[in-house]
């Protein structure tokens, strides 16, 4: 039978209270804390919307994917269409005596945010451009990102081209933790593909000017969209992803942006709630050579809580028992779920502190009897 062990910790941690709500203006919204695996935040965070060029770091996850499977480097070329060329909104300027490189067309669709180098990608890479976005579709739900459908490779408004801001912060989070010899390409500040783009030559991010941690990642805009940004910024120990959408204007998204920077890391504080071997409660045991068994983590439990509230977190320890013996030191025999208000509950493997050998003949002649006597002479119960 399952059992559960009521615990408050003695340790003074603050859980929620009303300081720390966020409001925010954008009609989509997710925020995650990567360090800990923590969503922050979450407004119509799975409905599918219209990503604008959001979208565009599928067809780059595409195309890092290829690199770090070898079927492509960052030296190989592809050719420019004239479907490609002929991409309006913001572009690289390609034209079709152009052979650009893989490392051109990163630079391109991730600071320029390239149409045109989406098209070509795209082609390259599938052949169509509509391959290409049923490949995109089919990856992302193999990804846990189901929410998310593709028509194009660039964003381009198309009724078929929807996703959810947590699945563009799962894609953001990906990028960052997958790739990491290729993610420092979105701090870049500009690039300008052969001298062609004066006016286009500059990272739309407006959070990577502002000494904030942001390194990261990408900007979308149409008029069906509003504006949107999926960003990342470090401090400290911790690095955050968010996805935002819907907002009226350039200036409200750059500056909606920045105030979920701030609050996410000033709000937030991360603590060690529990030492690793530290016991937090005692699990039964069934015909080993003790009776009971204690339940420790294996590391130090560290979780991210809220820095502005007052009341105690609470845990409770569940387990399947009485645990049959033997058990064996470092054995997972347990949980110790952490409920902090407004935020997804924790759950930590607890594993036992000692072995514990089954018990010799003596034990199990006397658990025997325990049971007999539990069976034909139950405690009396008191009368009310």
């Amino acid at each position: 039978m399952f059992k559960r062990l009521s615990l408050v910790f003695a340790l003074c941690l603050p859980a929620f209270g009303p300081a720390h709500a966020f409001e925010t203006q954008a009609t989509g919204a997710w925020v995650y804390d990567i360090t800990t695996g923590t969503v922050l935040m979450d407004k119509n965070a799975d409905q599918p919307l219209p990503p604008a060029s959001m979208s565009k770091l599928m067809t780059i996850n595409m195309l890092f994917e290829a690199l770090r499977d070898g079927r492509v480097t960052m030296d190989t070329t592809f050719a420019v269409s004239s479907r490609a060329k002929a991409m309006g909104g913001s572009t690289m300027f390609l034209n079709e005596l152009d052979r650009p490189t893989v490392n051109d067309l990163i630079h391109g669709m991730i600071v320029n945010s390239g149409n045109d180098a989406c098209v070509v990608v795209a082609e390259g890479l599938a052949g169509t451009e509509e391959a290409f976005a049923r490949q995109m579709t089919e990856r992302a739900r193999a990804l846990g990102m189901e929410s998310s459908t593709f028509a194009n490779a660039s964003g381009w408004p198309d009724p078929a081209q929807r996703m959810s801001m947590e699945d563009l912060g799962i894609l953001a989070a990906r990028l960052i933790t997958e790739f990491p010899e290729y993610y420092p390409i979105f701090a870049q500040t500009e690039f300008n593909y052969a001298n062609r783009s004066e006016a286009n030559r500059f990272n739309r991010n407006p959070l990577l000017k502002l000494n904030i941690g942001a390194d990261g990642l990408k900007t979308g805009h149409t008029q069906e969209a509003g504006y949107g940004l999926v960003g990342s910024a470090v401090q400290g120990d911790r690095r955050v992803v968010f996805a935002i959408t819907g907002l009226p204007s350039e200036k409200a998204r750059a500056e909606e942006s920045e105030r979920i920077v701030n609050w996410a890391f000033r709000q937030f504080s991360l603590k060690t709630i529990v030492k690793g071997g530290t016991r937090v409660a005692e699990a039964d045991v069934w015909l080993g050579d003790a009776d009971r068994v204690g339940l420790v983590p294996a590391t130090d439990v560290t979780r991210l809580l809220p820095a502005l509230a007052q009341d105690q977190m609470t845990a409770e320890v569940v387990y399947k028992g009485p645990i049959n013996a033997p058990i064996t030191k470092g054995q997972q025999i347990a949980e110790l779920l952490v409920h902090i208000p407004d935020l997804p509950d924790a759950r930590i493997p607890l594993v036992a502190e000692a072995d514990v050998p089954k018990g010799g003949f003596g034990k199990k002649l006397v658990t025997a009897a325990q049971v007999l006597m539990a069976r034909f002479f139950p405690a009396e119960t008191p009368a009310s």
